[in-house]
């Protein structure tokens, strides 16, 4: 069986506030520009530098739109976290998306399709954002059980602790 993978990661900052808009069938993304950059010295030893813009997308995919959904989707998270200058951590697959436009020509861009955003610009005192040293995490909702910062699993086994004791495992090593 032939694997694929299509994955992107990026960490840089934002480059414009985030664009939210609600779609027609009330889904909700939001877009917004990052920038990331590299430097280099070059034949003479000046410093050079290039910055790449990306465009990413988040959505809220697969949550109820409902008054009863308490969960946040990226696109919730990005329009109440996310502000132009922000450096944040950025997950996702490359998309290319063409289309036509009003004069009837053909247009091309790439995006970044948001899978999961680490922030990692503190903040002090900034709304319901708490500004300690931990970076805040949200992913779609699949993955959100993880906690912020810990890769920890041993508290998704508090239910069922006979699982971390059986020796019985069927393992070959």
């Amino acid at each position: 069986m032939s694997r694929s993978l299509n994955k992107a990661t990026l960490i840089g900052n934002v480059g414009q506030e985030p664009e939210i808009r609600t779609t027609t069938n009330g889904g909700r993304v939001a877009t917004f520009s990052l920038a990331t950059s590299r430097s280099w010295a070059g034949q003479g030893g000046e410093k050079q530098e290039k910055t790449e813009w990306h465009r990413c997308v988040a959505w809220n995919a697969g949550r109820a739109t409902g008054a009863g959904d308490k969960g946040m989707g990226l696109a919730d998270v990005v329009e109440k976290y996310v502000k132009k200058g922000d450096k944040v951590y950025v997950e996702g697959a490359i998309e290319y998306r063409q289309w036509q436009d009003k004069e009837n020509q053909t247009r091309y861009t790439t995006e970044i399709r948001v899978r999961e955003l680490i922030m990692l610009s503190g903040r002090a005192g900034g709304g319901d954002f708490d500004g300690d040293s931990q970076p805040s995490r949200a992913s779609r909702p699949a993955a959100s059980g993880r906690a912020a910062g810990n890769s920890s699993t041993a508290g998704e086994f508090e239910d069922f602790p006979a699982a971390l004791a059986d020796e019985d495992d069927d393992l070959p090593f």
